[in-house]
């Protein structure tokens, strides 16, 4: 298996000033995997797998969208019950989500399970779960190249010991600025990200920065990237999980010891393919991108910022 990808698959009911979408296909592992799958085509590799659980309300034209997309759904359970369902909303420079409830349902006692064909992927992915269920999957998955783990302020306030200790385990941690900086309790992003990659010894961290871009301290080198910059933004849930399996996807692509220039590279990848998701309610935006559009898009960014990847 080229990436194992353990995450929630949920259902979200989102209002934007675009409109609204009730009952969309999201969850942190289904658009992490649907961004994995569309590398997985455009760089030959083999096999996405997703660990997750669903209710038995969980419908079967959106098995038929992670299956179609040529995802290996046999770590996803099917529990009697009601799938996990989200709702918010966007407002304003629509920057961040406002909750207005959550519905965890099956979700609540999940407990990941790792096929045997995924213990030994490539990269393993860790959304953002709770820490002591990442920490189980790390317990469960020895990935031949990397592991890469995703948290959320929540868990930083709940859950201190075990996401550090969760982060300890991992090669690269993926978290956005103000995570950073509340971990760091500084409000200098550099200062704050310096910090944490040594306060928990993390060999890369990225920094999600939203519409200004991605930090990354890479060992002693650090990158900086632009956005893509767009105009149309209708939802940007699960823009972070794209980001973060389009990475994965790339950095399964190579051998070894990654380096610096391999990480730039996949990260230009992984900022394009987000700009995708969020021009459209839930997973539509990413389920539209074509290689015709994404290497269009692509050719785009990089004369925009002055970058370059190679031709694939």
């Amino acid at each position: 298996m080229d990436v194992l990808i353990v995450g929630s698959i949920a259902y979200d009911s989102i209002t934007s000033p675009q409109g609204t979408a009730p009952h969309t296909l999201g969850g942190s592992a289904t658009y992490a995997g649907l961004a994995a799958s569309f590398h997985m085509r455009r760089l030959g590799l083999e096999n996405i797998g997703l660990v997750g659980v669903v209710g038995t309300d969980f419908r079967e034209d959106d098995f038929a969208t992670l299956t179609d997309a040529g995802l290996d759904t046999a770590g996803v359970e099917v529990v009697e019950g009601s799938t996990f369902h989200w709702i918010g909303s966007y407002h304003g420079n629509m920057a961040q989500a406002e909750t207005h409830e959550t519905h965890l349902n099956v979700f609540e006692t999940f407990e990941p399970k790792v096929p045997q064909h995924g213990v030994h992927s490539t990269v393993t992915f860790c959304a953002n779960l709770h820490p002591s269920i990442q920490l189980s999957v790390l317990d469960q998955s020895e990935p031949k190249r990397a592991t890469i783990l995703d948290s959320m302020n929540l868990w930083i306030n709940i859950a201190y010991d075990e996401l550090i200790q969760a982060m300890k385990r991992v090669d690269i941690v993926v978290i956005n600025d103000g995570e950073v900086t509340m971990l760091a309790d500084s409000q200098n992003l550099v200062e704050a990200a310096k910090k944490v990659q040594s306060m928990a010894s993390i060999p890369t961290l990225i920094i999600k920065k939203g519409e200004h871009g991605v930090l990354a301290l890479h060992g002693d080198d650090m990158i900086a990237l632009p956005a893509y910059p767009t105009d149309v933004v209708v939802d940007p849930t699960g823009c972070g999980d794209t980001f973060a399996g389009s990475l994965a996807a790339c950095l399964s692509n190579g051998v070894g010891q990654i380096g610096t220039n391999e990480l730039r590279q996949a990260l230009i990848h992984a900022t394009v393919s987000a700009s995708f998701t969020l021009e459209n309610f839930g997973t539509r935006g990413i389920e539209s991108m074509d290689l015709d559009s994404y290497h269009e898009r692509l050719d785009t960014y990089c004369s925009i910022s002055g970058t370059s990847v190679d031709a694939s």
